[in-house]
């Protein structure tokens, strides 16, 4: 269930099935079927997950072939590295998905504190690696990792418990609306000190959404919305790096080895690609063309070596991803589990979404990986989390 905007009723969108008995009232929460028997997980989801993350594999083994052989002398050695962390997240995917609401809900302010202080990290010399000119890393020495993935799970997750809680009050901008915003600027005033532009959107993007799902008022949320597009374009046009970025966005032809050479690279790669592709392995653009080709740019190659129809199932296969988890939000018998559901899928889905508009040239370029799909261990174990808790979720709701 999701609660409807203004703070009224909440509107029940799909009965949960296995159904036997009405569960008592308590504080936070509305009165909801109790579910007696579990099910399995969501097949469909499980599925395309499952489809993405094996596509991502091949793709990552052709576009580092070359690049890992020239940083580490093995040419397998990025694929190699990319196969372990995803064993490690399915691992602890299987566990994730097994943890009761209850254990994750008790986690909602502890993991949020954990993340903004692995943030607060990243700022410090020696802990935080600076690559590509951004200082986005933590190195604990046997273990390189980037805080700001894991702060999209740990805030939908802290979003989900406070909005469940508050919920009576959420149509208040005073003591619905503002507290959340508050919280909200923390990481994003550390991730802009990284900086991390992507991820910041990100994470307006799912406080807007959830906000608006729990009840807040579209007219304070639209407000809210056009201060900050206002000051995304402060930000924008009085940083000299990101305005040349927009520039480029804007006529890519113009500097075409320069600020434009990769969003042309990537419009070669869809244009050799035709329907059908020039076959797996064949891609002409990971010959050290594209920058970014395993990473934020992999789509760029699925579309030339499988053409308009594997960029397609691509598509297809993240709106399979969204449909099943924002469906599993409309069934949930609570108001907590509802928003998790609905907080997690937006994130994957909105980040592929951004992903996908950079690429194609809809969106000015910025560094964001395709989930599932980019080469990249903080990402991937993430994003096989998120999923993990929504197919937990699947098996009592569905």
């Amino acid at each position: 269930m999701i609660d409807s905007p203004h703070g009224q009723k909440p509107l029940a969108l799909g009965p949960a099935h296995a159904i036997a008995a009405t569960g008592p009232t308590r504080a936070g929460f509305i009165q909801q079927p109790v579910i007696l028997s579990a099910r399995g997980v969501d097949r469909w989801l499980l599925g395309v997950s499952a489809a993405l993350a094996t596509l991502g594999l091949v793709m990552v083994f052709g576009a580092s072939f070359f690049l890992g052989g020239e940083r580490f002398g093995d040419p397998y050695a990025m694929a190699v590295r990319q196969t372990t962390f995803l064993l490690i997240a399915v691992g602890l995917g299987v566990g994730v998905s097994r943890l009761p609401m209850s254990v994750l809900r008790s986690l909602a302010y502890p993991a949020l504190a954990a993340v903004l202080i692995l943030l607060a990290f990243v700022l410090v010399p020696g802990i935080g690696i600076v690559r590509g000119g951004a200082r986005r890393w933590v190195s604990l020495g046997f273990v390189t990792f980037e805080p700001s993935e894991l702060l999209k799970p740990a805030f939908v997750l802290y979003l989900a418990h406070s909005l469940a809680r508050k919920r009576e009050k959420i149509h208040s901008f005073t003591y619905g609306v503002l507290p959340h915003l508050l919280v909200a600027l923390v990481p994003m005033l550390l991730l802009m000190l990284q900086p991390d532009f992507g991820a910041t959107a990100v994470l307006a993007l799912v406080t807007g959404a959830m906000l608006f799902v729990a009840g807040a008022r579209p007219s304070q949320l639209l407000g809210l919305g056009a201060a900050a597009g206002s000051a995304g374009f402060a930000l924008v046009f009085f940083s000299p790096y990101r305005w040349k970025r927009v520039v480029a966005f804007l006529d890519p032809w113009d500097d075409p080895l320069g600020k434009g050479f990769q969003l042309v690279q990537s419009f070669l790669a869809f244009g050799s690609g035709g329907v059908t592709g020039v076959g797996l392995g064949h891609s002409k653009q990971k010959l050290f063309y594209l920058p970014e080709g395993h990473t934020d740019f992999i789509f760029a190659l699925i579309g030339e070596e499988m053409g308009f129809l594997g960029g397609g199932l691509v598509l297809l296969a993240f709106s399979i991803l969204a449909i099943r988890g924002f469906r599993l939000a409309t069934r949930a018998h609570d108001s907590f589990t509802s928003y998790l559901a609905f907080g997690l899928t937006f994130v994957v889905v909105a980040q592929a979404a951004l992903n996908l508009a950079v690429v194609m040239g809809c969106l000015p370029t910025k560094g964001m990986p395709l989930p599932l799909l980019s080469y990249g261990g903080s990402s991937l174990v993430t994003t096989v989390g998120m999923i993990a808790v929504l197919l937990g979720i699947s098996r009592e709701v569905r």
